[in-house]
Parts: structure tokens; C-alpha cells; sequence
């Protein structure tokens, strides 16, 4: 495993048991996002770096009985997090590294990525592996429950020029990586950019 891994691992491992009631009010925040990627029923859905798996029952709800869902993350503790609460029941949760998914290509119609592309080591590549798994005009959906500048202040930092969630940035970075960048959102109450997969 490499450093970024345990990096990541260790990070989210200390927070999974309050992770859920250090931000309590992030439900409809979720679902909005999740109504944004227009998932159908009977369609197939990957929650990448799913934590606690707050998406899976807004996702679940999308798709329907006959859709599939899958949450994957990199930290058991989050996995086990989102089993003491219940949502497992809303899909299937694989401990998976998005940088090598364990799915065919194609075999998706859409990814939700909450919070996950700060903790890409490399997201051009990590990137391409979530479209890959997408099949041609899937969806994307990048998400976070608050937007850059407030997540910015809640953390005691500044933005910088460099920031993947910039929208030059972030559409630049979808565009190396085989997705085209169709919707972009930053606001206090929300972060949303959406993209479709195009080659």
C-alpha cells in the first residue's frame, strides 16, 4: 500500500465513528446532488470513496429496486461506519481503491464522488479509472455538502490558484481524463460539477 493510501486510511479511520454526527444536516445536500446526475431506474451506480455511504440511500431511491449500487472506499473503518448505519441495505460495499476498480469497463452509468477528489494522489489517473468503469455518456457527479470557499474557512486555509475544484481547473483535469465537464456549481451551501463520459 503506498503512503498516499495509508495517508488517506489513517485520516478517515480517525474520524468514521463521529464522521455522521459531525455533520448532521447533510441529507438533502446528498439527495439534491444525487437527483443532479438523473439516474434512472434500473440503472448502475458507483459511490466513489463512499465513507459513511450517506449517498447510497438517495442513490438507491434513484435507481430503484432493479438498479444496482455500490459504495466503494479505501478505509474499512468507513465501511463499517456505514454498516452500523443501516445503509449496506441500500447497496453493496466493496473495500476498493478507485484507483483500480474491481469492475468491468462499461459496466456503469454513473459515479458520485463526495469530497473525493482532494484525496485523489493522482487524480488525472484516478480520474480516468472512474471513466473507465462508465460506460460512453455516463455521468460524474463531484460533490461536496459545502462549497470551496466555506470548506476553505471551515479548515483555516485559503484557496489557492491551483485548486482542482477551480472551474478551469477541474474541467482541464475532466477533459485529460475522458470526461467532459457539463455543470459546475460553487456555492456557500454546495460544491456540484458534473460531467459525461466521452471516449
Amino acid at each position: 500500500m503506498s503512503d498516499d493510501h495509508t495517508h488517506v486510511q489513517e485520516f478517515f479511520t480517525a474520524r468514521a465513528g463521529d464522521w455522521d454526527s459531525r455533520f448532521p444536516d447533510d441529507g438533502p445536500a446528498y439527495a439534491a446532488a444525487v437527483a443532479g446526475l438523473g439516474l434512472r431506474e434500473g440503472d448502475r451506480v458507483l459511490d466513489a470513496g463512499c465513507g459513511t455511504g450517506r449517498a447510497l440511500p438517495p442513490l438507491r431511491a434513484a435507481v430503484g429496486p432493479s438498479g444496482v449500487v455500490l459504495g466503494a472506499d479505501l478505509t474499512p473503518a468507513m465501511l463499517q461506519a456505514a454498516v452500523r448505519a443501516g445503509r449496506h441495505r441500500a447497496g453493496r460495499l466493496l473495500l476498493a481503491d478507485v484507483a483500480a476498480l474491481p469492475l468491468r469497463s462499461g459496466s456503469l452509468d454513473a459515479v458520485f464522488a463526495a469530497g473525493l477528489i482532494a484525496h485523489l494522489p493522482h487524480p488525472a489517473d484516478n480520474l480516468r479509472e472512474l471513466a473507465r468503469g462508465v460506460r460512453r455518456g455516463g455521468m460524474l457527479a463531484l460533490f461536496h455538502p459545502i462549497g470551496r470557499a466555506a470548506l476553505a474557512a471551515r479548515q483555516g486555509r485559503r484557496i489557492t490558484p491551483d485548486d482542482l475544484r477551480a472551474e478551469a481547473n477541474l474541467r482541464s483535469l475532466l477533459a485529460c481524463s475522458g470526461w467532459r465537464m457539463t455543470s459546475y456549481v460553487d456555492e456557500d451551501a454546495r460544491f456540484l460539477a458534473l460531467a459525461v463520459r466521452e471516449d
